[in-house]
């Protein structure tokens, strides 16, 4: 049996779209940063999918990962700290704590990074 190769952006899927190019780290990064903005401005306590879920926003090129780098870079700019941890009624693989994050002072009065 011969693996079939997947396409890659520019190209054709099996039934004839296009396959749009994938985002990079850095430009997925750019399309989320606004909604976590918001969220951090409003000083309430979320958590990353939460944010997520309720802006659409798009998966980052490794799911995996980017989630949790891109949280990590937000909270490094001084927008966000951590505010503990959920009780998420989101099933989680190996039973996999949820984060919580909220909003730093600096982030709500316009003066973070």
């Amino acid at each position: 049996m011969t693996a079939r190769r997947q396409p890659g952006p520019g190209q054709q899927d099996i039934t004839g779209a296009e396959v749009p190019p994938q985002d990079d780290f850095d430009t997925w990064l750019n399309k989320i940063r606004p909604a976590f903005m918001a969220a951090a401005v409003s000083g309430r306590t979320f958590t990353c999918y939460e944010v997520a879920d309720e802006n659409h926003l798009p998966e980052p090129p490794n799911p995996r990962a980017h989630w949790g780098r891109a949280m990590e870079l937000l909270a490094a700019d001084g927008y966000i700290r951590t505010a503990g941890w959920a009780a998420s009624e989101r099933p989680t693989t190996r039973h996999s704590g949820v984060r919580t994050w909220r909003g730093t002072r600096a982030a709500q009065q316009g003066r973070a990074a």
